[in-house]
C-alpha cells in the first residue's frame, strides 16, 4: 500500500503544474482515484465539463429547465436561472452527476426512519434562493437543506461497496447546521433503511452529539458510518476534531480497508488540516465495512430528515485519494472564490423603522398583517382605526435574529415578541433566545412575486413566504401538502406593500 501511495505521489509531482487549471475531478483522476459521482449547483468540477449542472422546476406551472455552465468548466449560468424563475418560486429537482455515470440526485423516497413531508412520504427539495453565493464575482446558488429536505440515488453506478476504498469532499456552509440527524453527503444504503453498522460512509456536519463529537460545542465534520457519527477511533469523542464555523467549509472523509481519515478547512483560504487519520472505530461492524453504494444528500441513510445545512459542491471517488490530491483540490476550491451572495433584494425595509404590511390581493387591499394575541392574521385597518388596532398592525424592523442579511419583525405593542413560524403558521411569540426561535423569526425580502411591493420569505424554509389565507398568516409554499399551500392566487397572496403608514 505504501509503495502504491509513493508512486501516486511521484506522479502527482510530475503533473502538478498541468493541473493548475484543472477541476477537482481532474485532480483526483490524475491521482488514481477518479470521481464516480460529482455534484455541484455552482460550477463544473471537470475542466472540460459543459453539460447541465442541475434542473429547476418552477412551482407556478411545473415547467422545468436545465442550467449549464456559462463556459466550459465554468460557473453556473445564474442569468438563465433567474430569468426562468422570475415571478415564481423554483426548486432544484435534479442535481446532475458530472462524472458521466448518471449518478444524478433527485427527491429522496421514504425510508426506515421517517417519511418525508410530501404525499407518498417523499422528501422536500431545495429552494435556490436560500443559498445565493458568488464565485469570483459570478452569481450562483447552493442547495439550502431545511429539515424535511433530501436527495438520493439508490441505484448509483461505480460507487464503493463492501470494504472498497473511496474518498469524498464537500463544500458546505459552516454556519447553517443544527443538532438533528443527519446532514450527510456520501455513501449509504440502497434500501433507504438502516441495515447495520458499517453500511454507510458519508460526510456529516452538525452539532448533534448523540453518538459522538469533537472538541467544543460544534459543529464538527464527522463520518456517518451508520448507527454512529464518528470523529475518530474512539466511538464517542475525538478532541482533535475541532468545532469549525467558517462560512465556507471544505470537508473530507475517506476510507479504505482498516483505515480512514477526516480532513477539513476554510474553503476560502488556507490549507486542509487532518483531524483524524487512523484505524476504523473501535466497535463491531466497522472493520471491515459493508458499504452499499447509494448516494445521499441532506439526510441520513435511513432517511432521517431532521437536519439542516447547505451544500455547494462535492464528489465521491473510486479509490483512496492521497492527501496531496486533497490539498490540490482544496487549492482549487479556494481559487474558485466563494463569497456570500445577497439574501434580501428589492426594496428592503430600514432596520429600526416602524412599518405596516398591506396585502395586494385584489379585493383584500385594505387588509394589513396584524396580530390578535399570538395569532398573526390580516385585519382591515385605516388611519382612523383605534390606536390599539393600529399598534397591532405595526411592526418594528430588526436585523434578522439568525442572519443579519435578513429581517425580524418585532411587535409594536408587545415589545420582545416577534413574528415567527411554527408548523408553518405565523405566530407572535416572545423571543426565548434559542437558536430555533431566531431561525423561525428571520425573514428575507425580494421583489413581490406579482410585481407589486415585496414578498417576504422564511430564512430557514426559503420556499415558504408570508401568505394570507382566509385572513390567517402562514409561511406557505407555492403548492404543497397543506391547504394554505394552495397554488391559486399564490403570487398575489404573498406580495405585500411594506410602508411606514396606514
Amino acid at each position: 500500500m505504501s509503495s502504491s501511495r509513493s508512486l501516486r505521489s511521484a506522479a502527482k509531482a510530475l503533473v502538478a503544474a498541468t493541473l493548475a487549471a484543472a477541476g477537482p475531478c481532474d485532480i483526483y483522476a490524475a491521482d488514481g482515484a477518479p470521481c464516480v459521482a460529482a455534484h455541484s449547483t455552482t460550477r463544473a468540477l471537470y475542466n472540460s465539463f459543459n453539460s447541465a449542472l442541475y434542473q429547476l422546476t418552477r412551482n407556478s406551472d411545473g415547467a422545468t429547465t436545465d442550467i449549464f455552465p456559462l463556459t466550459t468548466g465554468g460557473v453556473a449560468n445564474a442569468a438563465a436561472h433567474d430569468s426562468f424563475c422570475n415571478g415564481a418560486t423554483c426548486l432544484f429537482s435534479i442535481i446532475y452527476d458530472q462524472s458521466g455515470r448518471g449518478n444524478h440526485l433527485t427527491r429522496a423516497p421514504p425510508g426506515g426512519a421517517a417519511s418525508g413531508p410530501n404525499p407518498g412520504g417523499y422528501d422536500d427539495i431545495a429552494a435556490p434562493l436560500g443559498a445565493p453565493v458568488t464565485l469570483n464575482g459570478n452569481k450562483a446558488y447552493g442547495v439550502f437543506v431545511s429539515p424535511g429536505t433530501g436527495y438520493r440515488n439508490n441505484e448509483a453506478s461505480g460507487t464503493a461497496t463492501g470494504d472498497e476504498p473511496q474518498g469524498m469532499y464537500a463544500v458546505i456552509d459552516g454556519t447553517h447546521y443544527n443538532d438533528g440527524c443527519c446532514f450527510d453527503y456520501g455513501n449509504a444504503e440502497t434500501s433507504s433503511h438502516d441495515t447495520g453498522n458499517g453500511h454507510m460512509e458519508a460526510i456529516s456536519f452538525g452539532n448533534i452529539d448523540v453518538w459522538g463529537s469533537g472538541s467544543g460545542d460544534g459543529p464538527w465534520i464527522m463520518a456517518d458510518l451508520e448507527n454512529g457519527l464518528f470523529t475518530g477511533e474512539n466511538v464517542k469523542y475525538n478532541g482533535n476534531d475541532p468545532t469549525i464555523t467558517d462560512r465556507f467549509v471544505t470537508a473530507v472523509v475517506k476510507g479504505e480497508p482498516s483505515h480512514w481519515a477526516i480532513r477539513g478547512g476554510n474553503a476560502t483560504s488556507g490549507d486542509l488540516s487532518t483531524f483524524y487519520d487512523g484505524v476504523r472505530p473501535d466497535a463491531n461492524g466497522y472493520n471491515p465495512m459493508s458499504k452499499e453504494g447509494a448516494i445521499i444528500l441532506g439526510i441520513g441513510g435511513d432517511n432521517s430528515i431532521g437536519a439542516q445545512g447547505t451544500f455547494y459542491e462535492g464528489v465521491m471517488t473510486s479509490g483512496y485519494p492521497s492527501d496531496s490530491a486533497d490539498d490540490l483540490v482544496q487549492a482549487n476550491v479556494v481559487a474558485a472564490g466563494y463569497a456570500i451572495g445577497a439574501l434580501s433584494t428589492g426594496d428592503k425595509p430600514s432596520v429600526g423603522s416602524s412599518v405596516t404590511v398591506r396585502a395586494t390581493t385584489p379585493g383584500y387591499t385594505n387588509r394589513f398583517l396584524a396580530h390578535n394575541g399570538s395569532v398573526v392574521n390580516t385585519q382591515i385597518l385605516t388611519s382612523s382605526s383605534s390606536s390599539a388596532d393600529r399598534a397591532a398592525g405595526t411592526w418594528i424592523v430588526r436585523s434578522g435574529l439568525a442572519n443579519d442579511q435578513c429581517f425580524s419583525f418585532e411587535s409594536s405593542d408587545t415589545p420582545g415578541s416577534f413574528i415567527r413560524h411554527s408548523g408553518f403558521k405565523l405566530l407572535l411569540n416572545a423571543n426565548d433566545g434559542s437558536k430555533l426561535f431566531h431561525e423561525d423569526a428571520t425573514f428575507c425580502t425580494q421583489p413581490g412575486l406579482n410585481g407589486q411591493g415585496s414578498s417576504v420569505r422564511s430564512w430557514s424554509y426559503p420556499a415558504r413566504y408570508f401568505r394570507h389565507y382566509y385572513n390567517v398568516g402562514y409561511a406557505a409554499s407555492q403548492g404543497g401538502p397543506n391547504d394554505f399551500d394552495n397554488a391559486a392566487s399564490y403570487a398575489n397572496d404573498v406580495s405585500w406593500i411594506v410602508s411606514n403608514s396606514f
